[in-house]
């Protein structure tokens, strides 16, 4: 696109689409539609992927920017890859593929949409790094190659031919589970990107050769799973729990760890404890418990307590005193935390008459000895 259409889409990047569709694109060789997607692209790039704001870089349609990863998320898993060949055999938009292949010498992206390969290997060109691009089924890929790779990865399309989500690795496309021997004959490491939603247990019952799974969240909101599957035998399987855009450090931990932990109980002390929720889909209930030398308040519920403050602890900390319900004020404002508690925040708000917001906080939970409420000191 020419310089004064670029000059077009950033002076109307803040205008209202809806209204914009409506008029006639001033460029007979650009349609408004196209011109839309392009302000559409720059918004969410200016989120999502920020490298991507420079002039001359096209943006595909809406639904190939919502499947991307972020810049954050895909530079988190960039971290301990390197090696010679790379492969992405599902390139989509290459935002993964831009950074996990920044420590290769060749990189290869194999995508099936042509249109989208084609606005891929443009902005690669502008942005002066190099692949080679194959226009091809991942399936007929696989079946042609020769070659081997140190690393392939994989974000398997997580919806049926309806449009409905699916989890499992047998409906995603492709099939993980079909195509994980071939991976295994001809890549030293595969990394397969998987939804949020997916049991780990699970993961380890259908996958071979598992060495290491990332759980990947970004301020606190879990966004993709992501396995590491090796030729190379591992005495100890990881898994990493990381919050970008936190203060939090990351949490490791061996799968296995969590059979063999011994929870301590006791009821609420001075400093109660919430992990993030990365531990949570981890699963680690007891672990966290030992780990960090915290007690539980309940078999089912995951908050803990101690009466010295941890300070390194990966989740929210607050300092509280049990109340009465009938201490609080109607009309108060209070942020809300319900957790194994018969009723949800909403109805809490309406039972008490309460407000939404503020800087103090309700915990609404129990210990072994009952339902209680916590409030901030």
């Amino acid at each position: 696109m020419g310089d004064k259409i670029q000059q077009f889409i950033n002076a109307n990047l803040n205008t209202d689409l809806h209204s914009l569709l409506l008029k006639k694109s001033p460029f007979p060789e650009v349609s408004m539609q196209e011109i839309v997607q392009q302000i559409k692209g720059k918004q969410v790039a200016q989120k999502k992927f920020p490298f991507l704001l420079k002039d001359g870089i096209i943006f595909p349609p809406q639904v190939s920017l919502e499947q991307s990863s972020s810049e954050k998320t895909a530079v988190s898993k960039a971290q301990f890859l390197k090696g010679k060949k790379f492969v992405d055999l599902t390139s989509g938009f290459g935002i993964d593929a831009y950074y996990l292949s920044e420590n290769f010498d060749e990189i290869t992206l194999v995508e099936q949409n042509p249109e989208l390969l084609q606005i891929v290997e443009h902005n690669w060109n502008i942005l002066e790094k190099k692949a080679t691009f194959i226009n091809q089924k991942l399936e007929d890929f696989l079946s042609e190659n020769k070659q081997t790779f140190d690393v392939i990865y994989l974000d398997p399309a997580r919806r049926d031919n309806n449009k409905n989500k699916v989890f499992l690795l047998e409906d995603l496309s492709p099939n993980i589970l079909e195509i994980q021997d071939k991976l295994l004959s001809i890549s030293k490491q595969i990394v397969i990107k998987l939804s949020p939603l997916i049991d780990l247990k699970y993961l380890f019952s259908v996958l071979k050769n598992v060495s290491r799974i990332d759980i990947i969240a970004v301020k606190n909101d879990v966004k993709e799973i992501v396995v590491f599957l090796s030729v190379k035998n591992f005495e100890s399987l990881q898994c990493h729990c990381i919050n970008l855009e936190s203060e939090e450090s990351d949490f490791k931990f061996e799968f296995g760890d969590e059979e063999n932990a011994v929870s301590e109980y006791s009821e609420p002390e001075k400093f109660i404890y919430i992990p993030n929720n990365t531990l949570l889909k981890a699963g680690i209930f007891n672990l966290i418990s030992e780990k960090f030398n915290l007690k539980k308040l309940h078999p089912n519920t995951h908050i803990y307590t101690s009466n010295i403050k941890l300070e390194n602890f990966p989740g929210r900390i607050f300092e509280m005193e049990v109340v009465d319900g009938k201490q609080i004020k109607k009309k108060s404002q209070y942020n809300i935390i319900s957790k194994n508690y018969p009723l949800k925040p909403e109805e809490i708000k309406k039972k008490y008459g309460l407000k939404d917001g503020g800087n103090d906080y309700l915990i609404f939970t129990q210990s072994k000895k009952g339902k209680l409420i916590l409030k901030s000191v």
